[in-house]
């Protein structure tokens, strides 16, 4: 049997070529926006490898997307990053937590950015941005929505862990909001127009739900060790194997997939996103992590 070139076992070295491009420019607008919201990027895990592995998973994940149509995912990304670090790391009680959530949401909804929180004027300039896409105003709903779910999850994840609470592995993924994944990608759909209809938009969001299952047991896989140091909660430490947890990952996969294939005649922009982000974390957590060391 003779043995496959090495040179058809990897991707085209040209194509890669034009995602790293892309990925470069965006890069450089992470950068700008690490800079200009310091008090909430400051703390050192916000390092430049996380800038770089970001924009790299968008390029990666969209390749037919150029830096300007990336732009937002890129933008909420980071700034879920930073919601992260305070819910999880800052914030000493879950009533800390609840009052993130609630400034949040309010500006969300329109209120103005709390003076000197980075937090809500980052997210004031998003919903801006957003506010100003013609698909604001089918998608917009959607998009307050799921960052209501985001914050929910967050909120209970804290709660569990302030009360020694150890949910079940269903019960962690029904939690997967707390990924964010799903508002990223409203986001990115709201900037780069994404369905109307509501029968469209419902198998969409039922597509970007599982595959954040998915991506939140591949992100637990590659950062089992982290958590631990940083006593964060992972499926690893349910009570379950790295074999069960494998398994469901090919489970969830596997359903991400048929809820995916509906949608590659309609929407192949969206399909393709939405399966290439699952596959892109399938690689990327068997080596690294997007966080720099504390």
């Amino acid at each position: 049997m003779t043995a496959e070139p090495l040179a058809d076992r990897w991707p085209a070295a040209t194509e890669s070529g034009t995602i790293c491009a892309v990925a470069g420019q965006s890069q450089r607008d992470m950068q700008d926006w690490l800079a200009a919201y310091p008090q909430l990027f400051s703390a050192k895990p916000f390092d430049a490898a996380l800038s770089s592995t970001l924009s790299l998973a968008m390029a990666f994940s969209g390749p037919w997307f150029t830096a300007a149509q990336l732009r937002m995912a890129n933008k909420v990304c980071l700034w879920a990053f930073g919601l992260d670090w305070l819910v999880d790391y800052v914030a000493t009680s879950t009533g800390e937590v609840s009052d993130i959530a609630r400034r949040c949401l309010a500006v969300a909804g329109g209120a103005e950015p709390v003076a000197g929180d980075d937090l809500t004027r980052l997210l004031s300039d998003i919903r801006q941005e957003l506010a100003a896409a013609p698909a604001f105003a089918t998608l917009g709903t959607v998009w307050l929505e799921e960052l209501q779910l985001m914050l929910e999850a967050m909120t209970r994840e804290r709660e569990w862990r302030s009360s020694g609470v150890t949910p079940s592995l269903d019960e962690y993924l029904l939690n997967a909001d707390n990924l964010g994944f799903s508002f990223a990608f409203a986001s990115h759909l709201i900037h780069t127009g994404g369905p109307d209809g509501p029968d469209d938009l419902r198998r969409v969001r039922e597509a970007s739900w599982a595959v954040q299952r998915v991506i939140r047991l591949l992100n637990d896989l590659g950062t089992y060790e982290r958590d631990v140091k940083w006593g964060d909660l992972n499926a690893l430490l349910l009570g379950v194997s790295r074999d069960e947890v494998d398994r469901r990952v090919s489970m969830l996969a596997h359903r991400s997939r048929e809820l995916i294939d509906p949608l590659r005649t309609s929407h192949p922009h969206i399909a393709g996103y939405l399966e290439r982000q699952m596959d892109f974390c399938a690689g990327f957590y068997r080596l690294a992590d997007y966080w720099g060391s504390l």
